[in-house]
């Protein structure tokens, strides 16, 4: 991956333009079409498969009238009076007759109403106006809603108070406010602080709000077609814009740090994004799987979360590799630092001069034992309040206090009892029975015996008679571990229900709907985070070959979760600072763990990887596990401690202002940050590694063969430019090798030197075996065990396929085609077309006959027969069809053909006519290679032509053992 990224990286630092341009027609080409698609977010709280949601679904086709959207119209008299005295009871009965009235309602019920139930306080001052709607909560029209509002007018003209409450009136809409703009500015002001240039701190920024503005276009589009929720693009944009940030901080880290140093600035922004580019993709794909690993827990809008998220991570990584080294292209020299200045200093480490983060390491490692009690004891103290983590969705409750919704709330809480905003709904099916009356009134009498209920209301069918409905007020509030518990008693009830009336029931509702959402949140959470953490073990085992490091790195995860549930739990449940942060107390969001485990997952491997690679470098190089530490760290703490603080301030800056659901991901997300990189990545990790010493890079050699091996550090880029260095020297040869011994680590040959100038003829003589081993290792057919080679400059062991692009090959014995027998002129068109260039088109017939012709011409008054297109090739006499095979691998007009002799000449002088024909066939400046069975001293050079014998007889390993 390094070398492939290395390219990359390169490519796009010698085209900067072409690059930046493509990435803003495609911002501006998917910005543009979402808009003209016309998405929009909205709310969907849906999860299929639930005996909830199926009940709403069964509700919708069989009772329409309640499978709609409720609301609650609360009306209080003024002064204490009571609602039922003149004027007050006219007037709100007249309401609910214009809001009845409105289109898009179903039906609206008055408190004086015969079908209301218990909907008039008992102080007599308040009153619930039960509204029905047509539609589901998210396809209720804002019109509707102007409407009832409307509809209401003339009540409070009448000194009435009205409030709004249900789910349709709460302000569930979430945007980017101005002080999220905040988090970037701090975030500038870190890296311009960091690299001391403008130049260089505007860079990171414009690359981020390049990719944050593709993902915003892709999610605005995909709105069109399927239900968004409106925190989906906000969480998107806030993890976008951190990691986006981050990712180019480290890239432009390392390439200002090799420009200190004195590196070439296009071969520093290449193996820039080569080296930390690996672990920006490594470190983004972790980010990515665990976000995606959303789609596991089976609800859509938590799933459009997760993919959106993932979406925004993957385009961070593309711009971080792409448009990043483009800009750098652009700046060329202008970001390496003076020598001498502040800035050439804080990139360049110089020995004598320790850093802050030398200082902090080496202070940790005096005793690293101290270091480890006070981070577990710290952490550990702040995850206590994660034990009482209470789960649930928004409702009215959590709105903003003077809104409407809360208003509302408020009122029935306190004049009705919590239990009444959160009204349950028992569906019943009374298709079985004919005294479905009576059965409705046993079913409601064992429901109301329930500890936690209320009220339950009479049972109403629907015109068919086949579904009846009871409502089920209980005594506590929507969000209540007791309402949760009333929910899995009534359908405890089911059973005997059904037994004893043949009456099968489900419990339904808005309120049941969230319980069956948090429900599932909180099964999933186990199995979501034991499979997080079990990746993050594998994954880190592949990349630092050691069992320690990635149980030490699950270790810290886990208590920057938990202390950072904790925080969350003091702040958003227990109201501890909760007005400095404008936070409404009550139930934590039920996503925000699971949701919270995805991303801090991925941002904390970010920090592992960064820390824990440069320790392993080090480690790798001396041998020094303590040296290790301290020079790893020593490089990697202040780009690391650059990117925690901005992200700690993006996400930081989405909780003063922000909304709800985003106010509580982000301070999680912020406090979890600075935990994990602070405490853990910069304290807890060094000083673990510091106790197991050597130990801490031990994995078992069964372990090790079975792990991929991926190489986040670059060692295969350092042996490509090697490599690439050592044929660039050998540039003036055609081929070259040293010490090269072709084969695998089974089955080799001997290692082997060699030098051919250019348009030579080279004649390999040997066993065939080892013929066709040099020949496919030079020609880029197959690996090399070792050594280097190089064709035309390019290294055969680095670039393999570039290498086989230079190369021809041809065997020179009759074809074997099973039953087929080519012709000549088969061959060669065949060999045309493939070699033809894309835009070229056309008959390959002119070009074949101009091949035979040449053959011909080159055989001259030594041919025995004159070939033609359609003879079949087997049936040549061995000279000519060895000339006509030559001239088929010579089509491709490849600088350098190999070509194998299988069997020798029958005739003596056909050795040396095929010689003269290949080369006067073959181009002057076009290297030949003949592999023969023969003895090369037994062949004559042809005239005009260097020519090179090569004896491999020596280089068969079974032959010298045998």
């Amino acid at each position: 991956m390094a070398t492939l990224l290395y390219r990359l990286g390169r490519f796009s630092y010698r085209r900067p333009w072409p690059v930046i341009v493509a990435w803003i027609l495609l911002m501006a080409a998917i910005l543009g079409g979402g808009l003209a698609l016309g998405g929009k977010t909205q709310e969907s709280f849906v999860i299929p498969g639930t005996e909830s949601q199926d009940a709403i679904d069964r509700l919708a086709a069989v009772f329409p009238q309640t499978a709609g959207a409720s609301a609650q119209i609360v009306v209080q008299a003024p002064d204490g009076d009571e609602l039922d005295s003149e004027p007050y009871r006219d007037e709100v009965v007249e309401l609910a007759e214009r809001i009845g009235d409105v289109d898009g309602v179903a039906q609206a019920i008055d408190p004086f109403s015969e079908y209301a139930s218990e909907a008039l306080s008992d102080s007599g001052t308040t009153g619930i106006v039960q509204v029905q709607f047509d539609e589901s909560a998210q396809d209720v029209t804002d019109s509707t809603l102007e409407g009832v509002r409307e509809a209401a007018q003339p009540a409070l003209d009448a000194d009435l108070r009205v409030e709004f409450g249900g789910s349709v009136y709460e302000d569930l809409e979430y945007g980017i406010t101005p002080t999220e703009i905040v988090g970037v500015l701090f975030a500038a002001v870190v890296l311009l602080i960091t690299f001391g240039s403008l130049l260089a701190a505007g860079m990171p920024l414009l690359t981020a709000i390049t990719a944050v503005g593709v993902t915003m276009g892709g999610i605005t589009a995909v709105s069109a077609f399927t239900t968004i929720s409106s925190a989906t693009p906000l969480l998107a944009v806030m993890i976008g814009l951190a990691v986006g940030i981050d990712y180019a901080l480290f890239i432009l880290s390392r390439h200002r740090t090799q420009l200190a140093a004195g590196m070439d600035a296009e071969e520093s922004a290449a193996t820039s994004v080569a080296t930390a580019g690996s672990s920006v993709v490594f470190a983004g794909v972790t980010v990515i799987i665990a976000l995606l690993g959303l789609l596991v827990v089976g609800i859509p809008f938590l799933s459009a979360m997760g993919v959106s998220a993932a979406g925004a991570v993957l385009l961070a990584i593309l711009v971080s590799i792409t448009m990043l080294p483009a800009f750098l292209g652009l700046a060329k020299d202008r970001l390496r630092p003076k020598e001498g200045s502040r800035a050439h200093r804080r990139a360049a480490v110089v020995d004598g001069k320790p850093t802050f983060g030398e200082r902090w390491v080496k202070l940790v490692l005096k005793a690293p034992i101290v270091a480890v009690v006070l981070v577990i004891g710290v952490l550990g103290t702040l995850a206590i309040p994660a034990f009482q983590l209470n789960l649930a969705l928004p409702d009215g409750g959590s709105q903003p206090e003077g809104s409407t919704a809360r208003e509302a709330y408020d009122l029935v809480s306190d004049e009705f009892g919590p239990g009444r905003n959160g009204p349950l709904i028992v569906a019943v099916d009374i298709t079985q029975t004919t005294d479905f009356m009576d059965d409705l009134e046993t079913i409601a009498d064992r429901v109301e015996r329930l500890d936690g209920v209320q009220y339950v209301g009479s049972g109403t069918p629907n015109p068919t008679l086949d579904t009846a409905i009871l409502q089920v007020i209980p005594e506590t509030e929507p969000d209540s571990p007791a309402t949760t518990e009333l929910v899995r008693e009534i359908r405890d009830l089911a059973p005997d229900i059904e037994r004893d009336l043949d009456t099968p029931i489900f419990v339904t509702g808005t309120t049941a709907v969230m319980i069956d959402i948090s429900t599932r949140l909180d099964e999933a959470l186990v199995p979501f985070g034991v499979i997080v953490v079990g990746l993050s073990i594998v994954l880190l085992m592949m990349v630092f070959r050691s069992l320690l490091v990635p149980l030490k790195a699950a270790l810290g995860f886990l208590l920057s979760v938990f202390a950072s549930f904790g925080v969350v739990v003091a702040v958003f449940q227990w109201g501890w600072g909760a007005e400095l942060l404008h936070a409404v107390p009550g139930p934590i969001l039920s996503f925000m763990p699971i949701l919270l485990m995805a991303v801090l997952f991925g941002l904390a491997m970010d920090y592992e990887v960064f820390l824990v690679s440069g320790m392993r470098e080090e480690f790798v190089h001396g041998g020094d596990a303590r040296h290790a530490i301290v020079r790893g760290f020593r490089g990697a703490a202040r780009v690391v401690t650059a990117a925690a603080l901005i992200m700690f301030f993006v996400f930081a800056a989405f909780v003063p202002e922000g909304a709800g659901v985003i106010k509580v991901i982000a301070l999680g997300l912020a406090v979890g940050i600075a935990f994990d990189a602070f405490l853990v990545r910069m304290t807890l990790v060094p000083a673990i590694m510091a106790l197991a010493g050597r130990a801490a890079w031990y994995l078992p050699k069964w372990l090790d063969r079975v792990l991929p091996n991926v190489d986040i550090e670059g060692e295969s880029l350092r042996h490509h430019r090697a490599a690439a260095r050592w044929a660039d020297g050998e540039g003036e040869w055609a081929i070259s090798a040293e010490h090269l011994v072709a084969g695998n680590e089974h089955d080799h040959l001997e290692s082997f030197d060699v030098r051919v100038p250019k348009g030579a003829l080279v004649l390999a003589s040997g066993p065939a075996r080892v013929r066709r081993l040099v020949a496919a290792t030079l020609a880029g057919r197959i690996p090399a065990k070792s050594g280097q080679a190089q064709v035309l400059g390019h290294s055969v062991t680095a670039e393999q396929g570039r290498v086989a692009a230079l190369v021809a090959l041809g065997e020179l014995g009759a074809p074997r085609h099973g039953e087929l027998r080519p012709t000549v002129g088969e061959l060669l068109a065949e060999r045309v077309r493939m070699t033809r260039p894309w835009y070229r088109s056309g008959r390959a017939d002119p070009a074949v006959e101009s091949w035979v012709s040449r053959i011909n011409d080159a055989l001259g008054p030594l041919a025995r027969v004159y070939v033609r297109s359609d003879d079949a090739v087997d049936q040549l006499p061995q000279l000519e069809r060895a000339v006509a095979l030559a001239a088929v691998a010579l089509t491709e007009r490849a600088p350098v053909v190999m070509l194998d002799q299988l069997d020798a000449f029958a005739a003596p002088d056909d050795a040396d006519a095929f010689l003269r024909a290949v080369s006067v066939l073959a181009p002057a400046a076009t290297t030949i290679v003949i592999g023969t069975p023969v003895p090369a001293r037994a062949l004559s050079a042809p005239p005009g032509r260097e020519t090179i014998s090569l004896d491999l007889y020596d280089l068969d390993r079974s032959e010298a053992l045998r």
